[in-house]
């Protein structure tokens, strides 16, 4: 069931990506955040998926991530470290966080397309930390749709995006299990609707 928050998602970016939200994120995004609203929905709106995102060996960054990275780079986003350390009796006990894919303005982005399911426990669980410090607001990830199997098994590249990879069918259950904790999250899934089959 749709929920009011992600009814204010255009037409044509539910229509290209799977949308999953957790405490109302998208509401956060559009009423508190706008700039980074228009900013996710132009790169969502522009992105296309191409046979050599498919075929083409990424390295140690696919040519996806490559692609939705430098198209937030362009709008002012940028990767980010966040040095944090708790005081207690005047002792310092650092806290380390993983740095985030893109970020501005409070807004936390991460770009998993084909790596090992457990990143989404690392995502999430610095997701949690940073919201619980009050240094994001929300957390966005994009992936991929389960149903982008069919078309990597037609290219012979099934194997190489199995099941223990980053797909929605993994990270949904983290969502609903509480591992984003109570920072808003909004899920993306690349969908077929976006290959462009060339």
């Amino acid at each position: 069931m749709e929920t009011p928050s992600i009814a204010l998602l255009p037409k044509h970016i539910k229509a290209g990506y799977e949308v999953y939200e957790w405490k109302h994120a998208c509401a956060v995004l559009h009423g508190d955040f706008r700039q980074e609203w228009e900013d996710i929905m132009k790169v969502l709106t522009s992105f296309r998926l191409s046979k050599t995102d498919i075929t083409v060996p990424g390295g140690s960054k696919s040519a996806v991530a490559k692609k939705l990275d430098l198209a937030f780079t362009d709008l002012g986003w940028q990767e980010k470290k966040f040095d944090i350390a708790i005081e207690i009796d005047s002792s310092a006990i650092e806290t380390p966080t993983h740095k985030v894919d893109c970020f501005k303005n409070r807004v936390a982005l991460e770009i998993e397309w084909n790596n090992k399911d457990p990143f989404y426990d690392r995502d999430l669980n610095n997701f949690r930390l940073l919201f619980d410090l009050r240094a994001i607001s929300v957390g966005i990830i994009i992936t991929r749709c389960d149903e982008l199997q069919e078309i990597f098994a037609q290219l012979g590249r099934g194997s190489s995006y199995g099941n223990s990879t980053t797909h929605m069918a993994k990270l949904i259950p983290r969502l609903d299990g509480g591992a984003g904790g109570g920072c808003p999250i909004l899920v993306f899934g690349i969908r077929k609707a976006l290959y462009l089959g060339i």
